[in-house]
């Protein structure tokens, strides 16, 4: 089959190049190897999930939202809007189409397209003048291989597998990571009455969603710098020192930090405060996989249990004494309450 534009993949990505080719009278044609499009936000994406950006900045081309939803898109209206997207464009995906392998064919000056289909089990070839991949960031999820799970005798799933949490009600439940979907997960945990624990490898900053709108709209008129200082600044205000319930903030600004990684900061929807409160539980191990202490100067020197470490807060002799008098003093206190 000879085509002029070949898609690969119906997500929001998809859908957009499609109906901006439509406009310009272009011929093209979606391959999706589900049975819908946006089949991301349709299947695996939990219930509580809303879009985390302000309306205005996740608008597809040439048509903004109804006035009517709110700031913050909730997923069945995102997904109506997809909805509405596709039929006013006239897209019209080609689904159970995985594609197999795609090379480009010098002499003929084309892409090749191998293609299964799931549906009629045929394998189908496509030629086109033009490739467009849109196969998204996230689209396979990704479970790290940690010693001993394969012998759990519990539970455990990817987020992308998460609905909602009415099959965890009293059960404990660990959720390891602390970005936007491991913070939301933990919350709904809460919610339905887990006993919830989480637990962050690396550095994150935690910002709430009116912090990211103020951020998104002053970009357009202020260096990255500042803004991530107003935003950090606004944090520190709005959450205060969270450094010591085990959150770390990177040394980079976050908006910095999106901009030349593409990792987005945590938008906090509640969390934060129930990690405060004690109701969900923050990981309490003293060192990391390096044997350095997880929390920084000047929580880093007490763990659970009894445990401590001196000389790790990177401030030299003058560091090591302090730790030294806090430790002191700490399991002073501890050991005259087991004697008197």
């Amino acid at each position: 089959m000879e085509e002029v534009v070949v898609i690969i993949g119906a997500g929001p990505a998809g859908l957009a190049s499609s109906a901006c080719l439509n406009r310009l009278g272009i011929p093209n044609i979606i391959l999706e190897r589900e049975d819908c499009y946006a089949s991301l936000w349709r299947k695996k994406a939990y219930d509580r999930v809303k879009l985390h950006l302000a309306k205005q900045f996740c608008e597809l081309p040439y048509m903004p939202y109804p006035p009517n939803l709110p700031m913050f898109v909730p997923k069945n209206d995102f997904i109506s809007y997809l909805d509405n997207y596709a039929s006013h464009f006239g897209i019209n995906p080609r689904f159970h189409c995985s594609v197999e392998s795609v090379y480009y064919d010098k002499i003929a000056s084309k892409w090749c397209i191998l293609v299964k289909n799931n549906k009629l089990q045929t394998t189908e070839v496509y030629t086109a003048k033009f490739l467009v991949v849109a196969t998204g960031e996230n689209s396979e999820g990704l479970i790290p291989k940690v010693p001993g799970l394969d012998g759990f005798e519990g539970m455990y799933l990817h987020s992308s597998q998460y609905e909602n949490g009415k099959d965890f009600v009293g059960k404990n439940v660990l959720v390891v990571g602390c970005g936007n979907s491991g913070m939301e997960i933990a919350y709904d945990l809460f919610y339905w009455g887990a006993h919830t624990s989480i637990v962050a490898r690396s550095p994150v900053h935690v910002v709430s969603k009116e912090i990211v709108f103020l951020g998104m709209c002053l970009l357009k008129y202020l260096p990255c710098r500042l803004v991530d200082f107003i935003a950090i600044t606004a944090s520190k205000i709005n959450f205060g020192d969270i450094s010591k319930y085990g959150i770390q903030r990177p040394t980079e600004g976050p908006f910095y930090i999106k901009a030349t990684t593409g990792r987005s900061p945590t938008i906090d929807v509640g969390a934060v405060q129930k990690i405060k409160t004690g109701e969900i539980q923050d990981g309490k191990e003293l060192f990391n996989g390096n044997g350095m202490p997880k929390l920084r100067f000047p929580n880093h020197w007490k763990g659970e249990n009894g445990i401590y470490c001196a000389g790790f807060s990177q401030k030299g002799l003058m560091g090591i004494s302090v730790d030294a008098q806090r430790i002191a003093a700490d399991i002073g206190l501890a050991w005259k309450g087991t004697t008197m």
